[in-house]
């Protein structure tokens, strides 16, 4: 693929803890290409979410670069010379955890409205009429003046996932989304995910949701001991999968 496809380019990133003793990331390189839908998957405390969470630099990595829309932000300066802003390229990205992280003492509509307020300086109205139709995306337009508190653990997630839409990011980070749900609520998220993939919308998206990973990802990385042991399409990793620790471990999960 020409450069200008590549979204995010990951370069020997290394995540290290108590000096070099604990290897959390061990030389992980990949590059993420617009409109991927990139499925992390793993044993616990393989490193996905730890890979996930270095992207937008929640985890500062040991070394190694993380090359995002041209820009390496692991870098104190940007291209320019001038010191890295590293929130205007959060901003970019949306985010979405295993816990929902909204604020319970504000509505629905001001969770969602908060930041494209007053991160972007987007105008009140403008960003209430955004948030209402992405509730609407979501199957969710009535409840825009609900607090989180009435809401069901499914209808959380749904308003996480939107928030981090309305500011319009370029990738969706996905740590496993659905993990803290009940069984019968998981299947919303999912479907709300499989939405944004076939819109185009660049997806990174740590999971133990194989089905998702086998139905809605183009590329899917599996992980352990802080490594990429194997990737390729779904079909090559689920139905023709060469290393013998992915091979033990779909033994267990499939």
């Amino acid at each position: 693929m020409a450069t200008s496809d590549k979204l995010i380019q990951v370069q020997d990133l290394k995540k290290y803890y108590n000096g070099d003793q604990i290897k959390a990331l061990d030389g992980v390189s990949v590059d993420i290409n617009r409109g991927d839908v990139m499925v992390i998957i793993g044993p616990s405390g393989s490193g996905k979410s730890t890979f996930l969470r270095s992207l937008n630099l929640l985890e500062v990595p040991t070394s190694g670069s993380i090359i995002f829309e041209g820009t390496d932000i692991t870098k104190k300066k940007g291209p320019d010379g001038k010191k890295l802003n590293i929130d205007l390229h959060r901003q970019k990205m949306g985010m979405v955890f295993q816990h929902f992280n909204l604020f319970p003492h504000k509505t629905i509509l001001q969770n969602m409205t908060l930041a494209p307020i007053k991160v972007k300086g987007v105008p009140q109205a403008e960003a209430e009429a955004k948030a209402r139709d992405l509730l609407d995306r979501v199957g969710l337009a009535d409840r825009a003046d609900a607090y989180p508190i009435q809401l069901s653990g499914g209808q959380k997630q749904r308003v996480a996932i939107v928030r981090a839409l309305a500011m319009e990011p370029d990738v969706m980070l996905f740590d496993e989304p659905t993990s803290a749900l009940d069984p019968e609520m998981v299947g919303e998220v999912l479907d709300v995910m499989k939405k944004l993939a076939r819109q185009g919308m660049t997806m990174v998206v740590v999971t133990h949701e194989m089905g998702f990973a086998r139905e809605v990802g183009n590329r899917v990385l599996f992980m352990d001991d802080g490594k990429i042991l194997e990737q390729g399409s779904p079909d090559e990793i689920f139905n023709h999968p060469q290393n013998p620790r992915l091979k033990d471990f779909l033994s267990k999960v499939l």
